[in-house]
């Protein structure tokens, strides 16, 4: 009875290990997975002037918030993030496990700038407030905002 009993718990303990692992194989295949999904295109313009434009992943569902673009490693100066939320009010942002920094632009319903968070540093887990109400965020490379030489009340037209 004793061996049987051995022989079962040393059986559920590699079980165990082999469900366990040490996590590195988990990390590296989120970090092969995560990737950039074009679905849309963005353009800021101030008046009938266009500013910038850009290649949108949106993030529109809960999930995609809460990931956002954490463990992406490479983003090009033509690639951004649009965060859509059901609602306009007051967001935090923060940069848990994002290695880039990034220029946070917080957008009123009419996606109009209301506020931005410059050269956010990579892995910081601070609050940056949007400061007014947003609906939308977009999230580009740090510095960016500045070079591009976008400002508050820039709006943001959105195409398929």
């Amino acid at each position: 009875m004793i061996k049987r009993s051995i022989w079962l718990l040393s059986g559920l303990m590699l079980l165990g290990m082999w469900q366990c692992g040490n996590g590195k194989e988990k990390q590296k295949k989120l970090d092969r997975e995560v990737g950039w999904k074009i679905d849309s295109h963005g353009k800021f313009y101030r008046g009938d002037s266009l500013v910038a434009s850009f290649d949108l992943e949106t993030s529109d569902t809960e999930y995609k918030r809460t990931i956002g673009l954490m463990y992406r490693k490479h983003m090009n100066d033509n690639q951004a993030m649009l965060f859509v939320f059901p609602d306009e009010q007051p967001r935090y942002f923060w940069m848990h496990n994002t290695y880039l920094p990034l220029d946070i632009i917080f957008l009123d319903k009419n996606r109009k700038i209301v506020s931005v968070q410059k050269n956010a540093k990579p892995l910081n887990d601070q609050s940056l407030p949007s400061g007014q109400p947003a609906q939308y965020v977009l999230e580009i490379k740090g510095g960016l905002y500045d070079r591009l030489g976008l400002r508050k009340g820039d709006s943001l037209a959105v195409s398929k």
